[in-house]
């Protein structure tokens, strides 16, 4: 945020889309202070400092030790000894120059407290816990406690008397098409059957555009009762005027105001306990007293140079949950994660606060802004399943050795430690979970020793949008790769890192790089990708050389991972619904009726006349079977096609719409606005009257279906000169013209335009349903009139190439998104539909996926979290974690992931994984790109499966790892011909 409250959309762009301007503008005001920077306190500020507050000031009196570089990543061996506040603050000032960042390094105290907002304690007693606490709970300042010991972690919120929340969950309001209403009491609403409300009972809603029964759209927000997926009741609509048609209904969101309890009475009330995963709801509730227990436990300062306690060390810190057991009464107590707890205390495990501390972050956001659920109160997390399988190897006993890895050699020992270096690891996308992960992987050691190694791809390039999450990049870095950049980074970080960065695109182009020999040395790969596709084929990359694989993802608060343990958990495999969200091409042509449906269309008119046009051309140009491929796909698409090239070739003077000076351009754009926004909805409703009723009698445009108006050129109209404008420049950059924004002097030239009368014809036949649209297939006699023209000599004697546009949200000089919003308003404007500002517009054009620092890290920490146990080498599926989480409304889920389907082939159990045809054969023994299946004739097997030709099957027994089936589909009573193993010594 600058001085005078300007939000920087370049900076926060994506982050606008989580938590809007109005929240950003509130968090421009807000000073914050975070007490303690080692690992989790770093953590924290981090994602404070890129969320866009008003100030942040890290305090901490402490001096740098080994510990700390376990999980402190902006602390360095030459800054041992030095103060960790003082050692931080320039780089996490460089994170965002918008927000101002002060270091205090004296100890905290009621003075200083007072000139915050927000308060954050970290590494902290909890004796000034209590006295902070009580402090800013009676001046009104957000509380929040966050610690971590070794695989526990600990958050709480104290956000005062009474705190209010603008907005529950972020999500946009829901809204539906109204099909009728009844004059009764209640009065029922129906909504059109395109698709059910998501209204529940008790939301309150609005009105607009209700014709007839017009009361409702002057009344304020109204409660409902839920009736079905397609209607609710209102109340009495008895004395209202009878419902014609149209409207729309539309959520209200209401604030709400909640209490808080300071933290010295939250301790002693376990109901304040959100409960995360309810396997572990004893655990949980254990933890809350061990972590009392822990503050006054005499003996923990004394394990300094201890890995793990003695038993009787262990033994006591039970004893005294116990006693605080006498005052709590829990029911049940997990004496074993009190013992795992004491050996671990003393780790400082980076994973681990980069969860914590992205939930805490979102926590100070939530503060700040009042947007989102806050915690009430307490939350715990425990990872112990990262611990080895085998109970006995928790009792090692060994010092510190003075590394940068004590903090995780406290947790894991110094053989795991130095497995974690030998690892050769993979990561696909070096964008914001990327340097999330590379960060990670820099602090736990993984790939840094002899042995080791890091190879990172990624084929973009910075831009300034990347900056306010992925935090491994500055502003002198826009425009260089990320994956050079962020190897470069990770390296400072950790000098020991051996790392390799490449700029290529996963996919097969690049197996000539990352092919068979590349993936059999590794041992595991991560993927940061930002697109299922992507993932879709690194996972079938990995299944085929059987490779674990690490993944994750993000949008906005919601976060997700995953992990893929071959031979033990199901594959990342196709996405498991096929939800069909695409827009009907007849609503998109004819019947628009949400903004995101004019959004969609004008983006369909800049792909159609900027890029997809001129590439047409330039294939025409230079290939000379183009317009027989083109003629192949069918009567309506060639007509569409071919007449694009026609035209773009053609002079103006001479029918076509070939531009020869920047006037010509202008001339173009004017009379594209007057076909569209006029005389294609004449067109629409001489073909379908606004009177049009239906076949049973009702009207035609009514529910989603609205009646439109056309349009009438006005000089004056800022949005008509806006369209005109962008369109002209870019028609202008397909055919090289330079174009200008001088409005004036367009406004000249326009004043000159002829544009040609229109009258509508009778003959045009509107397709009201996408069935209809496939089904017309009419002979359109202009198809052989082109295909003369195009074969003239003369059509590519004197033609150039043409310069296609690639759409590109994020640069605002190049006309892009001002043509898009400009198209779409316009016809949003045909349709009477609520115009979108420029924000909202590019995000659904530019389908921006929203994004945020704290989501981010939270994600890498746990996808971390299960790199350990890939490390360790676990072998029980129920030691791994799939992870679901929301945290804007605290709402988390973690599941055992699914094994691989297994079926019954000649009475044995065999795995079988399904694979994409396009792959290759691959064995144990080697790859051969080329090779094909082959039968052993004779060995045939009784098959319960149903398979289908094309699908490729992994086949253990045989060492085959996979096979394809190319004869006629099977079902479980036929039979099943294998390859052969005996070619396998051919590969």
């Amino acid at each position: 945020m600058s001085e005078i409250g300007e939000i920087d959309e370049g900076f926060y762009s994506r982050q606008l889309y989580v938590l809007g301007h109005d929240a950003m503008h509130r968090m421009g005001t807000a000073s914050v202070l975070i007490a303690g920077m080692r690992g989790l306190g770093i953590e924290i500020a981090k994602n404070v400092i890129l969320s866009g507050v008003k100030s942040v000031t890290i305090q901490d009196e402490g001096q740098t030790v080994w510990t700390d570089l376990s999980s402190q990543f902006f602390l360095k061996e030459a800054h041992l000894g030095q103060n960790r506040a003082t050692c931080s603050i320039q780089q996490l000032s460089a994170l965002n120059p918008r927000v101002r960042v002060f270091a205090h390094t004296g100890p905290l105290d009621d003075t200083l407290l007072l000139q915050f907002q927000v308060v954050v304690l970290t590494d902290s007693s909890l004796d000034d816990q209590k006295r902070f606490g009580e402090l800013c709970h009676l001046h009104g300042i957000k509380f929040i406690v966050a610690d971590t010991k070794g695989l526990c972690g600990q958050l709480f919120c104290d956000f005062g008397e009474e705190f209010e929340v603008l907005d529950r969950d972020g999500e946009a309001p829901e809204s539906a098409t109204i099909q009728s209403i009844s004059k009764a009491d209640p009065g029922v609403v129906l909504c059109t059957d395109e698709q059910s409300h998501k209204f529940s009972d008790g939301c309150k809603v609005s009105f607009s555009e209700v014709q007839g029964m017009t009361e409702l759209n002057s009344i304020g927000p109204v409660e409902i009762k839920y009736r079905g997926e397609y209607s609710f009741s209102i109340g009495d609509t008895s004395a209202f005027s009878e419902y014609k048609r149209g409207g729309i209904v539309t959520e209200v969101k209401q604030p709400l105001r909640l209490h808080f309890k300071p933290l010295s009475e939250a301790l002693l009330d376990t109901k304040l306990l959100v409960m995360n995963d309810f396997g572990k709801i004893s655990r949980h509730k254990t933890l809350h007293l061990a972590f009392q227990a822990l503050h006054s436990f005499d003996c923990f300062h004394l394990l300094l140079d201890i890995i793990h306690p003695m038993q009787p060390d262990a033994d006591a810190l039970l004893d005294m949950v116990r006693e605080l057991n006498t005052v709590a009464k829990l029911k049940q107590l997990d004496e074993a994660a009190v013992q795992k707890l004491s050996y671990t205390a003393r780790g400082d495990l980076a994973p681990m606060n980069a969860f914590i501390g992205g939930l805490a972050a979102q926590e100070v956001i939530k503060a700040c802004s009042g947007k989102f659920m806050p915690l009430q109160q307490w939350l715990y997390f425990d990872a112990f399943e990262c611990l080895p399988e085998v109970e006995d190897q928790l009792a090692e006993c060994s010092r510190l050795e003075g590394t940068r890895y004590d903090g995780q050699i406290a947790v894991f020992g110094s053989a795991f430690q130095k497995k974690l270096e030998r690892q050769k690891y993979f990561l696909v996308g070096a964008g914001a979970i990327g340097c999330e992960l590379l960060k990670n992987f820099a602090l736990i050691g993984l790939g840094a020793g002899e042995e080791g190694h890091i190879t990172v791809t990624d084929m973009d390039f910075i831009e300034k949008s990347n900056l306010n999450r992925q935090f491994l990049f500055r502003s002198q870095d826009i425009g260089k790769p990320k994956s050079e950049v962020a190897a470069k980074a990770v390296q400072e970080m950790n000098p020991q890192m051996k790392i390799t960065a490449h700029q290529n695109r996963l996919d097969p182009d690049s197996e000539a790089v990352f092919d068979y020999n590349f993936f059999m040395g590794l041992d595991g790969v991560a993927a940061a990708l930002d697109n299922v596709e992507a993932r879709i084929y690194l996972d079938q990359r990995c299944i085929q050389h059987q490779k674990p694989m690490l993944e994750g993802g993000t949008q906005g608060s919601k976060g997700h991972t995953l992990v893929v343990v071959p031979h033990l958990t199901e594959s990342y495999g196709q996405p498991k619904t096929n939800a069909n969200n695409a827009i009907p091409l007849c609503t998109l042509k004819n019947f628009p009726h949400r903004i995101e449906h004019t959004l969609q269309w004008a983006r369909d008119q800049f792909e159609g006349q900027f890029k997809q046009t001129p590439e047409n051309v330039n294939l025409f140009l230079s290939d000379e079977g183009f317009v027989e491929r083109t003629l192949g796909h069918g009567d309506a698409e060639a007509l569409e096609v071919l007449g694009g090239v026609w035209n773009s070739l053609e002079d103006i003077k001479d029918g076509g719409q070939h531009p020869t000076s920047w006037e010509d351009c202008v001339s173009w754009a004017r009379c594209k606005w007057e076909t569209v926004y006029n005389n294609d909805i004449r067109q629409l409703l001489h073909c379908l009257p606004p009177e049009k009723v239906t076949a049973t009698g009702l009207p035609f445009w009514s529910g989603s279906k609205r009646c439109p108006h056309p349009l009438t050129f006005d000089l004056k109209n800022t949005t008509h000169m806006e369209y005109v404008v962008a369109a002209a420049n870019l028609y202008g950059q397909i055919y090289g013209i330079k174009g200008t924004r001088d409005c004036t002097s367009i406004r000249e030239i326009l004043e000159k335009v002829h544009v040609p009368p229109f009258t509508p014809k009778s003959s045009v036949k509107i397709h009201v349903t996408d069935k209809e649209m496939k089904e017309a297939k009419e002979r359109d006699t202009r198809l052989e009139e082109l295909k003369g023209k195009l074969a003239s000599p003369s059509m590519k004697s004197s033609a150039k190439q043409m310069y296609p546009i690639d759409f590109e949200k994020d640069d605002d000089s190049n006309f892009h998104m001002d043509y898009i919003v400009a198209a779409s308003n316009l016809r949003a404007e045909n349709y009477d539909i609520p115009a979108a500002d420029r924000h909202k517009s590019k995000g659904i054009a530019g389908r921006i996926i929203p994004a945020i620092a704290t989501t981010t890290a939270a994600v890498a920490g746990l996808m971390c979290l299960e790199l350990y146990k890939l490390v360790q080498g676990h072998q029980n599926i129920s030691s791994y974690r799939t992870s679901y989480f929301i945290l804007a409304v605290q709402h988390y889920v973690w599941c055992q992931p699914g094994r691989p389907r297994s079926f019954e082939v000649s009475n044995s159990s065999m795995l079988f994984m399904l694979y994409e045809p396009s792959f290759k054969a691959q064995t144990q023994n080697g790859y051969q790109p080329d090779s094909k299946p082959k039968q052993l004739l004779g060995s045939h097997f009784r098959s319960s499966l149903r398979a289908y030709p094309g699908e490729l099957f992994c086949y253990p027994c045989t060492g085959l790892t996979a096979f394809s089936l190319n004869t006629s589909p099977l079902d479980g009573n036929q039979i099943l011909e294998l390859p052969s193993p005996a070619s396998h010594s051919e590969h």
